[in-house]
């Protein structure tokens, strides 16, 4: 069956230009790309790591900080231009049209090894829900099921399939519509998740003792250089959170309706984002903490996900598969919004600088995206290699498309838009953009100074503690 067909009946007509039909559109179109794997996997592990409170602290006022900057300046690049990334940055300034490109680059990178990790959310999914927890906990499975050279392609395969038929549909018909479903589903599991968490005990240790740690600062032992650290932790983990830098903030500003309150609505994806980011913790700590104790959660990313929660799901017994089960659903559900925002993107790049429709725009996405995920794939088993990266990590092939897209060009295009908006256009561009309906914007003079100032500063630190050459903490 060819790759057309399974799109067969679709209506691809495309609009002069489509338009999120409310502002509640938007915001739950915005808030699934932000609530994604990065939410659920780091930013417990980070709380963990760096004092519970006190990263949490860091991080709630980098968000009303930079976090609010960054998004209103790139929903208002958007809707001011009525264009994507790849073309909106040279329509503001001709000399500003690389900072697009490389915007539009991150989303091309990051979308084929984001539906290979979406098809191992499926996998663990599948297996919870035919009842084998006890298999998913055991040493060596989730290795096994990444290094297997049939597997993991299909699962992937199936989840950009999935991802490309949303897509397909259109702004409304898909994204919007798909997003005001599963984000209240999402965040009513979350919360019911959240809850359970807290009620554990395992006779020695509770949840409420877990969320104890999660929850209160502890500075003990921390110096100055610790301290600092935790806050350029917060600072990775809300930027990569919040889709700011990839394009994803502008396309979706460009759909946004010229009536709607835009500081508002990003005043709500602000709130969605981090309130699902901190039920994340509650969550995951208390629970690993209860059948793990303090060491179970020193591990973060795909080996707090695949490896450690199966294991204490499996402590739970036959409410072990239940639990096991919704919370799969759960991630896959942020993953699927996030990558529904990723791909369209990507579509609405090749459609507003190439003049494609949207079925052929999606369809060659699809299809080098397909490409590169079996590639990706393949670096656990015949393209095996052990990559030494600038940042003193290792990995694999996804490993360094990761580091290339995440932690080189986002930040690269995060300083392009500070200087472009901050010290070329003045901010003035994007707040009046903000306030033209005679909205009140009470953290204006916040933008311009984060914009800047402060936002350069903190996105070079980090950028140069990327590349290894300097040393946090």
């Amino acid at each position: 069956m060819k790759v057309a067909d399974v799109f067969s009946g679709v209506d691809l007509t495309m609009e002069k230009r489509s338009k999120f039909s409310s502002s509640i559109g938007f915001v739950l179109a915005a808030a699934g790309s932000a609530v994604g794997l990065g939410n659920i996997w780091r930013f417990p592990y980070l709380a963990a790591k760096d004092g519970g409170g006190l990263f949490i602290c860091a991080y709630l006022v980098l968000a009303v900080t930079f976090g609010f900057a960054m998004l209103v300046t790139e929903v208002s690049i958007g809707r001011m231009t009525k264009q994507s990334a790849m073309t909106a940055y040279g329509k503001l300034h001709p000399k500003f049209k690389w900072v697009g490109i490389l915007a539009q680059v991150v989303p091309f990178m990051i979308f084929p090894y984001y539906c290979m990790i979406g098809g191992w959310v499926m996998k663990f999914g599948v297996t919870f829900i035919t009842g084998h927890a006890a298999d998913a906990a055991q040493d060596g499975y989730f290795t096994g099921f990444i290094t297997a050279q049939t597997e993991p392609v299909l699962y992937g395969l199936l989840f950009l399939a999935i991802t490309g038929f949303i897509i397909l549909q259109g702004v409304n018909s898909g994204i919007e519509r798909i997003s005001s479903i599963l984000m209240p589903i999402l965040l009513i599991l979350v919360i019911t998740i959240s809850i359970f968490s807290l009620t554990l005990s395992n006779g020695e240790r509770t949840g409420l003792e877990g969320l104890k740690i999660y929850l209160v600062p502890d500075i003990t032992g921390m110096s100055i250089g610790s301290i600092i650290t935790v806050i350029f932790d917060a600072m990775g983990q809300l930027f990569f959170s919040i889709s700011v830098a990839m394009g994803i903030m502008v396309t979706f500003g460009s759909y946004f309706n010229d009536e709607d309150d835009l500081a508002k609505s990003v005043g709500r994806i602000e709130i969605c984002d981090t309130v699902v980011a901190l039920l994340a913790g509650v969550m995951v700590i208390p629970a690993v903490y209860v059948f793990s104790g303090s060491e179970g959660m020193q591990s973060g990313g795909p080996g707090l996900m695949f490896i450690a929660l199966p294991k204490v799901f499996r402590q739970l017994g036959a409410m072990g598969n239940i639990i096991g089960a919704i919370f799969f659903i759960m991630v896959f559900f942020a993953a699927l919004t996030s990558a529904m925002s990723i791909l369209e993107t990507v579509v609405a790049s090749l459609v507003d600088g190439l003049g494609w429709d949207r079925k052929k725009a999606t369809l060659a996405e699809l299809g080098a995206s397909a490409v590169l995920g079996i590639i990706i794939c393949f670096g656990y088993n015949i393209f095996y290699f052990d990559a030494h990266l600038p940042n003193g990590t290792s990995g694999q092939i996804l490993d360094i498309f990761d580091y290339i897209s995440n932690y080189i060009l986002m930040p690269v295009v995060a300083i392009g838009t500070c200087i472009l908006i901050g010290w070329v256009k003045g901010s003035k561009t994007v707040t009046d953009e903000a306030t033209k309906n005679g909205e009140k914007l009470f953290r204006k003079p916040l933008i311009g100074f984060m914009l800047k100032f402060a936002s350069p500063l903190l996105l070079a630190v980090l950028l140069l503690s990327s590349l290894g050459l300097i040393k946090l903490g």
